[in-house]
């Protein structure tokens, strides 16, 4: 293979069987259990990296269910993202994400900077409760659950919510262990056709756990619970903030 041809292929690893196609990246009925709480803002600010900026003492504690999604399968994620701004402008900020599948892994990881790790995420209906889990491990770190489709939701301002713009910490290591790429990206949600949106009592539950530290920012108070059910698309990000510049 030629100089030139490697230019031409290498849009992800590895080389000459990537682990996920090129985009855009479609999902079909994806869903959410977005379960809102009020955490301590010290703790907040410790993790959300400048020039964002935490205006309020909140972390979304998502569990996402994703049955049918381009080029990634099957799968399910979980973890927290805490309201950010920008510029002035109001957004989110992925602080980690846990899931059971390698393609959305590798693809989130290296065209967004999506902070993926490997573990076992659940979301069910169980009779008249919606439930999400996430074990890491054999440990039990997160449970998640709300009372099913008790009212629903005014449609319209769940879409507005799904296509505020989402930041990332992008992570690229040098051959010698030092960063090689370190940017903030900006993403959104794209073509956003709303199947339905609901919410109910609700409760969220944080284990301490090393590796998957999510009861960092701990559970003071649950502040709403929204279930949403949507077809999206996954746009591709742009570098907002460049640390090594």
């Amino acid at each position: 293979m030629d100089i030139q041809s490697v230019r031409e292929k290498a849009f992800a690893m590895p080389l000459t069987s990537p682990a996920f196609p090129i985009g855009p990246y479609r999902f079909v009925d994806r869903e959410f259990l977005i379960i809102t709480y009020r955490t301590d803002m010290d703790r907040l600010r410790e993790v959300v990296p400048a020039p964002l900026q935490v205006d309020q003492p909140l972390v979304h504690y998502e569990f996402i269910r994703m049955r049918d999604s381009t080029g990634f399968g099957d799968y399910t994620e979980s973890g927290q993202v805490i309201p950010v701004s920008y510029d002035g402008v109001a957004g989110s900020y992925t602080l980690q994400m846990f899931l059971d599948d390698h393609p959305p892994i590798a693809g989130g990881r290296e065209l967004w900077g999506f902070p993926k790790k490997l573990a076992k995420p659940t979301l069910e209906v169980h009779t008249d409760t919606l439930i999400g889990t996430l074990d890491y491990g054999p440990v039990r770190v997160a449970t998640g659950t709300m009372g099913y489709k008790h009212r629903t939701l005014d449609i319209a301002e769940q879409k507005r919510r799904l296509e505020a713009p989402n930041f990332l910490l992008k992570i690229v290591p040098h051959v010698d262990g030092t960063p090689r790429i370190c940017e903030l990206v900006r993403y959104r949600l794209e073509d956003i056709e709303m199947k339905g949106a609901w919410s109910g009592p609700a409760s969220i539950e944080l284990a301490q756990h090393a590796l998957a530290p999510v009861a960092q920012l701990p559970v003071l108070e649950v502040v709403e619970a929204r279930h949403i059910v949507a077809d999206l698309t996954l746009a591709l990000g742009e570098v907002v903030f460049d640390y090594l510049a």
